[in-house]
């Protein structure tokens, strides 16, 4: 943690020593907002729970996110930082990870400000407390895996909005793997164990079952596991374009 602190101190401190960290949280929390109450109808729905406003979560991470993470190494590469960061006597995994950590924290914050939403469905009914939990933890899970796909594919180019077009691809990809629109395709042609590789790594699936109150640790590890692939990938190409 010696190495980590001190990266995500400074990254963390950056989002809000300009106005990029409050645009983002107004744009997040209308967004989440707009699509809960007008096209969930939360209140027509007549139900006291939370399922409407979570179902849209990694759909409205699809876009926000990479937005986030399009500048965690593009900007730096961009700027010739790059360089600057790399001699700092800091390991490359502590600078990735402390990063991706600032990044992923601050998109928390944003998710923990929608607590009204929370307190405003406990008034009107008697929900599960309980399930509602385990949905902030998973929607927290996914903007942490959409993250690190984002950042990864950020330290691959300095120019921002291809990082941002190509990540808002990858996540896109894994978000309706499991989808019939994927899976129809490959049940033509393609062997079942394929097909099934294929539909366990959607993260609506995953994210559905938490959201259903079940929190799975199958469910918790396969986000884990997909951010630390990601933060490994990382790893290795900003050290190749240290080597270059």
């Amino acid at each position: 943690m010696k190495y980590i602190w001190p990266v995500f101190k400074r990254e963390f401190a950056a989002y809000f020593a300009t106005p990029l960290a409050y645009v983002f949280i107004v744009i997040f929390l209308f967004t989440m907002g707009a699509f809960t109450f007008y096209v969930g109808h939360f209140y027509d729905n007549g139900i006291a729970d939370l399922s409407v406003f979570f179902a849209y979560h990694p759909w409205l991470y699809l876009f926000l996110v990479p937005a986030i993470s399009m500048r965690l190494w593009a900007e730096e590469r961009r700027s010739g930082t790059m360089e600057l960061i790399l001699t700092l006597p800091v390991p490359v995994w502590a600078t990735v990870v402390g990063k991706h950590l600032a990044a992923w924290a601050f998109t928390g914050i944003a998710l923990a400000l929608t607590f009204p939403i929370w307190l405003t469905v406990d008034y009107l009914g008697s929900p599960d407390n309980g399930v509602i939990l385990a949905s902030y933890i998973g929607s927290f899970l996914v903007a942490g895996s959409y993250m690190a796909i984002g950042a990864c594919i950020s330290a691959t180019t300095g120019n921002q909005v291809i990082a941002f077009v190509v990540s808002v691809v990858v996540c896109f990809l894994f978000t309706v793997s499991g989808t019939p629109l994927v899976l129809d395709f490959f049940h033509a042609w393609a062997p079942v164990a394929l097909t099934d590789a294929i539909s366990s790594f959607s993260f609506v699936t995953h994210f559905t079952a938490i959201t259903a109150g079940v929190l799975d640790l199958r469910d918790v590890v396969f986000f884990l596991s997909l951010m630390a692939l990601f933060l490994t990938a990382n790893v290795v190409v900003v050290d190749m374009k240290k080597s270059g």
